[in-house]
């Protein structure tokens, strides 16, 4: 019996297992992958979890038989029922992709035909797989909707994909995942960009039907607490191998390795603040991975020895396998590591921001109804909801990106313009906006001395090399350093990119920073940095920040106060400790009892 493997798992085994899985760059002698054996079993949800670049989603399209551009399987086997997938004829692998072993992208709009009708491509789905009959195939469409809890009416399948919600475009993808009742299922970050009640909606439906028609899943995430609330096992990846495996409740009662350590200490918590941390440096590069164990250069517990060997997946405990050769000589985990005192709700505030009446109109159709609320200086408000709650319309109404809107927003007791064009320069400088989206809120032609020099000399605060030098110290600040200056954006990661973002903020010298969703696609130990971030300005400089979210653990660990939004209207807002603990609305219990959670 392997390390990987579980009491009778000996001998032939249902579901699929992955044996000495290695993926290389093409025609280099660069590792993507390697060394990775897995066994799923029939029923069963293993989360695979790792920072992005750890090899998470190339091990997941590999149980298909599939290598991005650039790289190729070279070695290892994927077991089928005992046939290897990797040595199949193209034409058998196609037809195992999809009927036998099924994927579903983060994106799941990528999976849809957005000029082909819901109805439509279910049925096609089942004609091109030989699934059915001409006059059964519309019922079956019918009840692979009606499983994943959606309606399947005639108005419902003539819809087209852009008419859905993402939660609903999410349940299609899988409706059609499981119509050709596949042995084995895929799940590559579904739920990324959810919010929690959508999340918990889709988690729960795959979770039954892996469990109803015994499908073995492998679920592809960097949210630890998903994971927590889904897997019954747990793989953790770093720098492409596997550095950590066991059953959910050891991974998290008894984490052994300090990479898994690492990110569940970034993680915050439903029932307590925690001052968030990321990991110093970041995954390295195939071709660029130190010797030894790969985790050494980020590790507070490496010693020589760690440097020079590479350390083998052994068991610690009972199906509990580890990388790592200080195993147990590190202690055990305290959950508890990190909380700090929740926010005080009876501090004395000196408001800067006040939203009176707010309502706010697409064209005829009224999205916020009479939100009120104010930011205090040096105060964190988050705004929480479901999508479609309004909580990005009204940070945009607030930051001048939308002026559609009635009722009053004043900033320093002065009423402000509807627009930002009709707003003075002064205001401008003083209220900032961070997108959600890092990839597409900077310029890719430009440097990343250009794109955080601009707000300087828009608003005339700096100019030449007083500017650059000026980005030197704001690159440092947000933790890049001046190697960045002369990058274009293409060279970022994620995390990189936001940090730019908040750098780009910042040179205008702000007084309030509106942030809109900025970690919702980030790596748990990415966000950790960030939030460790916000928390160093707003203490040091005396920054106030409207945080939109629908990460309520974020808010008990950033905010002071919090408005819980629900179609445009405020239901419950108040201090966040009081709102959280003590919460008055059935609507606020629900999502709190939906956020996924380790503590």
């Amino acid at each position: 019996m392997t390390a990987t493997q579980a009491p009778g798992e000996g001998g032939k085994v249902g579901g699929l297992v992955v044996e000495d899985l290695g993926v290389m760059l093409t025609g280099k002698d660069v590792d993507v992958v390697d060394d990775i054996d897995l066994v799923l079993r029939p029923g069963e949800v293993i989360g695979l979890v790792g920072e992005s670049g750890s090899g998470k989603t190339t091990v997941g399209t590999s149980l298909l038989g599939y290598a991005r551009a650039g790289a190729v399987i070279s070695s290892g086997k994927v077991l089928l029922e005992e046939r290897d997938v990797l040595s199949m004829h193209w034409k058998e692998m196609r037809q195992v992709r999809g009927e036998e072993i099924a994927y579903v992208p983060q994106d799941p709009a990528s999976a849809l035909n957005p000029s082909i009708r819901i109805g439509k491509q279910l049925v096609e789905l089942l004609q091109l797989r030989g699934i059915g009959t001409s006059e059964s195939r519309l019922q079956g469409a019918r009840d692979g909707l009606a499983e994943v809890g959606l309606p399947h009416d005639d108005e419902f399948l003539s819809r087209y994909a852009h008419q859905l919600s993402g939660g609903q475009v999410q349940r299609v993808a899988l409706a059609m995942a499981f119509l050709p009742k596949p042995k084995v299922l895929v799940l590559d970050e579904p739920t990324t960009g959810l919010d929690v009640t959508t999340q918990a909606m889709v988690l729960s439906t795959m979770a039954q039907l892996c469990r109803t028609h015994g499908v073995s899943a492998l679920y592809v995430t960097h949210d630890l607490a998903v994971v927590a609330n889904i897997a019954d096992r747990v793989a953790v990846m770093y720098a492409g191998q596997i550095v950590e495996l066991g059953p959910k409740d050891a991974m998290f009662s008894n984490p052994s390795h300090p990479y898994t350590r690492a990110l569940l200490d970034s993680i915050p918590h439903l029932s307590q603040a925690r001052a968030l941390t990321g990991i110093p440096g970041r995954t390295p590069a195939p071709g660029a991975r130190p010797g030894g164990c790969r985790f050494n250069d980020r590790c507070s517990y490496a010693v020589d020895a760690c440097r020079s060997d590479v350390p083998p997946l052994a068991p610690v405990a009972e199906n509990h396998d580890v990388r790592c050769i200080r195993a147990g000589e590190i202690g055990r985990w305290d959950i508890s590591l990190g909380t700090v005192p929740d926010a005080d709700p009876d501090r004395a505030r000196d408001v800067i921001l006040s939203v009176d009446g707010l309502s706010v109109f697409y064209g005829r159709k009224q999205v916020v109804h009479d939100v009120t609320f104010d930011l205090a200086k040096s105060e964190v408000v988050a705004l929480v909801g479901e999508s479609g709650s309004g909580k990005t319309t009204i940070s945009r109404s607030v930051g001048g990106l939308h002026k559609d809107w009635t009722g009053t927003i004043s900033f320093d007791g002065q009423p402000l313009a509807h627009g930002a064009r009709k707003r003075s320069a002064i205001d401008r400088k003083r209220l900032q906006y961070i997108f959600q989206n890092p990839y597409l809120s900077l310029n890719p032609r430009l440097t990343i001395e250009q794109i955080v020099k601009r707000p300087m000399e828009l608003f005339g605060i700096a100019k030449g090399k007083e500017a650059t030098d000026r980005v030197v110290e704001l690159l440092d600040q947000v933790a890049l350093g001046p190697r960045m200056l002369r990058y274009q954006a293409s060279r970022l990661s994620g995390g990189e990119r936001q940090r730019v973002a908040i750098a780009r903020a910042l040179a205008a010298e702000p007084d309030v920073i509106i942030c809109d969703e900025i970690t919702s696609a980030l790596d748990v130990s990415v966000q950790g940095s960030i939030v460790e971030l916000l928390e160093g300005l707003r203490t040091t400089r005396g920054i106030s920040m409207l945080f939109v979210t629908h990460n309520l653990a974020l808010v008990r660990s950033i905010a002071a106060r919090v408005e819980i939004l629900q179609q445009g209207r405020v239901v419950e807002s108040g201090p966040v400790v009081d709102v959280m603990d003590h919460p008055r609305e059935d609507y606020t219990r629900t999502l709190l009892d939906n956020s996924p959670r380790i503590d």
